[in-house]
């Protein structure tokens, strides 16, 4: 094949930590003119068009395996490239510099950001017990970065987490949400976007996100 008419790579990063079947069937569904490959390889990884960063589990494990196969310092260099990058979830969280899950663990630090507990008697504004996870449908306020391109303000996401993200720079932030507290729900960063709830279950409005990342130049 020419290069002319190679298919455009998305890699979807494989650490061991998840069934990561379900970003990639959503990927293939809304970008079937590209190739979608779930890989550990660093190499694919680098000879990528869009790298995904997914995540889930606790984040001790996922650091211990990150930094094992090395994929904090190629997550660094990817980003670096001006290549755009999509972080899901946990893959969000160990981004930022430290998380207080497992009695606190550092992460890889790429942007300036701290994951919070939402505490074990987290309450509404109205004194009302919220249930630790947040789990399931919550809206989403977001500015006008090219990813929400097509979805319409309080489109309603699919969150699973008991840790939230309060970032150090809030020119950083592109998404907020509200469960008993505010938290930012997604950041951009130049070529690299992150999110806390999972696109790939959050039907219409998540896949548009995800057809969003795949037109995405990075800019």
């Amino acid at each position: 094949m020419s290069d002319v008419n190679k298919k455009s790579v998305i890699a979807v990063i494989d650490y061991g930590m998840g069934n990561l079947h379900s970003v990639a069937s959503a990927l293939n569904h809304v970008a079937p003119d590209q190739e979608v490959i779930v890989t550990s390889d660093p190499a694919v990884v680098a000879n990528a068009n869009r790298v995904i960063f997914p995540g889930v589990g606790a984040i001790r494990d996922c650091m211990a395996e990150i930094k094992r196969l090395g994929f904090d310092k190629l997550l660094r260099e990817q980003i670096a490239t001006g290549k755009p990058v999509l972080a899901i979830c946990v893959g969000m969280q160990a981004l930022m510099d430290h998380s207080e899950e497992n009695n606190g663990v550092d992460c890889i630090g790429l942007v300036a950001g701290k994951v919070k507990f939402f505490g074990e008697h987290h309450k509404d504004s109205a004194g009302n017990n919220l249930k630790v996870p947040h789990m399931g449908w919550n809206q989403v306020n977001h500015n006008d970065h090219p990813l929400w391109q097509d979805i319409p303000q309080d489109s309603r996401f699919y969150f699973v987490h008991s840790f939230y993200i309060l970032l150090k720079d809030q020119s950083l932030v592109a998404a907020t949400c509200d469960y008993g507290l505010q938290f930012h729900a997604a950041l951009a960063n130049n070529n690299l976007f992150a999110v806390q709830f999972h696109p790939e279950k959050s039907h219409t409005a998540g896949l548009q996100l995800l057809k969003n990342f795949t037109n995405w130049n990075g800019k």
